[in-house]
């Protein structure tokens, strides 16, 4: 227990035993608080209390009128497991090696989670009742109940302090998308409650037709069911006399579940609704008084350290954010940072720095399309009637961005005057110290925060099992050189001296080095030399040494090398090897039969990504799960 929490107990227990003072002691004692989280899937804050007329959100309204509503908080990835990742550990997702989607990370050796901490400072913990931490543990372990009915009314003693949190995941993509999903999602509202596809504005990215519409309505008519779902959650809080010893939060996962927010790194993807809601004698520790918003900056790095610090718990040294409600603070913080990485079956590294007006994002693989074809999201009907309108060109010109073949190195938006992040300033002689400030500020993070994201997954995964360790610990107990692989990855290094990194001692050094080479092959004057990277020791070299040699009209080469990997033992290297197939497009058309068998791998993502090859080789429209 924490040092607060058992002076608390004692004082109680003194009190209770005094015969010479008839007192109340449950009325003047302030035990430690109970925490409650209310947490919802893919929505961007498309709540009334943030301002938005088509919502219809009265419950989560009443609640930013009885606590304070944060006008910048972001998740830390757009997507579910990479920040819930981030959430339970108190850890950047990058920090760790669970910036991949469905990666299952090592868990860092000697490093408890908070809801571990919290239990063992005499709370009893519930989850209700999603994990999906994407880390490789025993998700139920942590918690004292973990599961769909989980509550903090199974407590066998109603006086023990409680932190639960509730999921609601009917706001999920699933149920936009899903016809038999979203029926049972709303099956509790009225017509007068639905949301009409007439009554929505569009996005300006978006086609504009019937289907979209309807699924735009659908996005606002599933919030308003999840409303509902924390009304009664609340209500039964107030029934259980427990509402004036419980302090409330409420935030979603990340953005809306829709092309160009989930997944994304703009404001649609990473901007979320919290709201903080503090009992009376708890209203010292919110950062103003209720009823009114705040622009300070919140990340989800600091979910952990402010449950932690409202429980009396000293937050641990590792965790890497701060909290952000309660009494002796640290300064606010002027950046929050995030990343995307791989996303089901692709990848495409993309780090983000956000201050209170400004969003950067820096793209470590701009020669991917902005939107690559993923198979979740393009079975959706807004991602298909994008693509309907970019075949018959009828997309307008922001939405003509998010179906671009490349990217820019970098982007920097003003978030005031551009709220949907459509206008470019990296570019803009007036923006250029601005941008120096971002770029640097990436930078250090990226050291500080020792980015894992630069280590190829093939590559990290291997060192994890080869020194049977976290790639947390693999990085702060070795001399990895962190600002070297990420100014090679950036090509921020002559050509001469990429060529040299092809025989560096460093994996992830040679990896990028020729990724970048291949990215400016017409600049090469001859290949012979570059030859012996082709039978290099680690697969993801070799890998990007044959896509150099693919790009430039020696395919011949490279194909053998991955087609070769395509066989290969671990599941990571054989979606690697699919992956720059696919994106060789023609000149990978003699590897069919190679591409062909590995149509009943076991991993679901390489063969979504050889199926996508195969339909785009073949003309076909083979469709897989």
């Amino acid at each position: 227990m924490s040092h607060r929490f058992i002076f608390l107990l004692l004082t109680a227990t003194l009190l209770s035993c005094s015969a010479s003072k008839e007192i109340n002691t449950a009325a003047q004692i302030q035990l430690p608080p109970n925490i409650l989280w209310i947490t919802c899937e893919d929505i961007s804050p498309n709540l009334g209390c943030y301002g938005d007329e088509n919502a219809k959100t009265p419950h989560l309204d009443q609640l930013a009128t009885e606590g304070v509503l944060y006008k910048n908080a972001f998740a830390s990835a757009p997507v579910c497991a990479v920040a819930r990742s981030s959430i339970i550990s108190g850890l950047y997702a990058s920090s760790q090696g669970t910036q991949h989607m469905r990666c299952n990370g090592k868990r860092p050796a000697g490093i408890k989670l908070y809801p571990e901490l919290l239990r063992q400072a005499g709370y009893y913990c519930t989850n209700n009742a999603k994990t999906d931490y994407n880390l490789d543990m025993d998700h139920k372990s942590i918690w004292d109940g973990c599961s769909s009915s989980a509550h903090w009314r199974d407590r066998t003693d109603t006086t023990q302090p409680f932190f639960s949190i509730f999921n609601f995941n009917t706001s999920h993509e699933s149920r936009v998308n899903g016809d038999d999903t979203y029926a049972r999602a709303v099956k509790n509202l009225t017509q007068a409650q639905l949301t009409k596809p007439s009554d929505v504005p569009l996005p300006p990215y978006f086609p504009d037709t019937e289907k979209v519409r309807e699924l735009w309505a659908r996005y606002y008519s599933i919030i308003t069911a999840m409303d509902q779902q924390v009304g009664e959650l609340l209500q039964q809080l107030e029934e259980d006399g427990l509402a004036e010893n419980t302090i409330v939060i409420f935030y979603s996962d990340h953005g809306a579940g829709i092309p160009r927010h989930k997944r994304w790194m703009y404001d649609t993807g990473l901007r979320v609704p919290l709201i903080v809601k503090a009992p009376d004698k708890y209203k010292s520790w919110l950062p103003q008084a209720a009823n009114t918003k705040t622009d300070e900056l919140v990340s989800f790095i600091d979910l952990a350290p402010t449950a932690l610090h409202l429980a009396g718990i000293q937050v641990p040294d590792h965790m890497e954010g701060r909290p952000f409600i309660g009494e002796d603070l640290s300064p606010k913080r002027d950046y929050v940072y995030a990343g995307r990485d791989r996303m089901d079956e692709r990848y495409d590294m993309q780090r983000s720095v956000r201050d209170e007006r400004y969003l950067y994002i820096r793209y470590y693989e701009p020669y991917k399309p902005f939107c690559q074809y993923m198979n979740t999201p393009e079975k959706g009907a807004i991602m298909q009637a994008i693509r309907q309108a970019q075949g018959s060109k009828t997309l307008s010109p922001s939405g003509q961005r998010l179906v671009a073949a490349t990217k820019p190195n970098e982007e920097l938006f003003d978030c005031h005057s551009d709220p949907h992040n459509l206008y470019n300033l990296a570019d803009d002689p007036a923006f250029h110290d601005k941008l120096k400030e971002m770029r640097r500020v990436h930078a250090q993070w990226s050291d500080d925060t020792k980015d894992t994201g630069l280590i190829p997954e093939t590559i990290l995964r291997s060192w994890e099992a080869k020194q049977d360790a976290s790639i947390y610990d693999i990085m702060r107990t070795q001399d990895v050189p962190v600002t070297e692989i990420r100014q090679t990855a950036l090509a921020e290094l002559s050509t001469q001296q990429l060529i040299s990194n092809l025989a560096h001692a460093n994996e992830a050094i040679r990896y990028w080095a020729a990724i970048s080479l291949g990215n400016q092959v017409q600049q090469l004057s001859e290949f012979e030399s570059l030859a012996p990277a082709l039978r290099d020791p680690i697969p993801a070299v070799r890998f990007a040494a044959a896509r150099l040699f693919v790009k430039a009209s020696k395919a011949e080469k490279g194909l053998a090398v991955l087609t070769d990997g395509l066989e290969h033992e671990d599941e990571w290297v054989r979606l690697l090897a699919a992956q720059i197939l696919d994106e060789s497009g023609e000149d990978s058309r003699p590897a069919i039969t190679a591409l062909q068998s590995v149509m009943d791998d076991d991993n679901k993502y390489v063969v979504r990504v050889a199926n996508h090859a195969l339909n785009e080789l073949l003309g076909t429209h083979v469709e897989v799960r």
